[in-house]
């Protein structure tokens, strides 16, 4: 069996829980950059994680606070899915990733950090991504500041959105 080591997100496992849900506390905010918000869709938006498995780590999520994906309708479904194809076409444009790992952790068992509130993950990948220092080091090399990450991916979703 192998495994994979993530040492490093113990800081967001210890980090006190909020009280308001962060999906749903997040969009009615104005203060996107430093929330880290990336688009506003009609139904759900686009975030970057702020503790990343992997630096341009996205997620999206419903506006709609639901648990599981059986409880949206399908325009928020819909929507998801566009969205989806949107956080691949900026991460291929700006970090050129060799693959992707996309899923969602529905429920507490399945390793849902916010089992609460339904989100997709999109970590992007590389070869090598995954080297001695999580393991050696306790320490998770994340090669660029967030909010540089941020602006670039901000920057080509804008181009992306005004292009087509």
């Amino acid at each position: 069996m192998k495994r994979l080591w993530a040492p490093w997100r113990i800081e967001y496992i210890k980090k006190p829980k909020e009280k308001e849900c962060l999906f749903c506390r997040v969009p009615k905010e104005d203060n996107d950059r430093e929330n880290l918000l990336l688009h506003r869709g009609e139904k759900a938006y686009i975030i970057l994680n702020r503790y990343p498995y992997n630096n341009g780590h996205l997620m999206i999520a419903p506006y709609k606070h639901v648990a599981t994906p059986l409880d949206l309708d399908k325009e928020e479904d819909l929507e998801i899915s566009n969205l989806l194809r949107l956080c691949i076409k900026i991460l291929d444009d700006v970090m050129k990733p060799q693959g992707y790992n996309i899923g969602a952790n529905i429920g507490r068992a399945a390793g849902a950090g916010i089992e609460e509130h339904y989100h997709i993950h999109i970590v992007p990948r590389w070869f090598g991504d995954t080297n001695y220092m999580p393991i050696l080091a306790d320490t998770k090399v994340i090669v660029e500041y967030l909010y540089q990450t941020y602006d670039n991916l901000h920057k080509s979703i804008t181009k992306a959105l005004n292009t087509g």
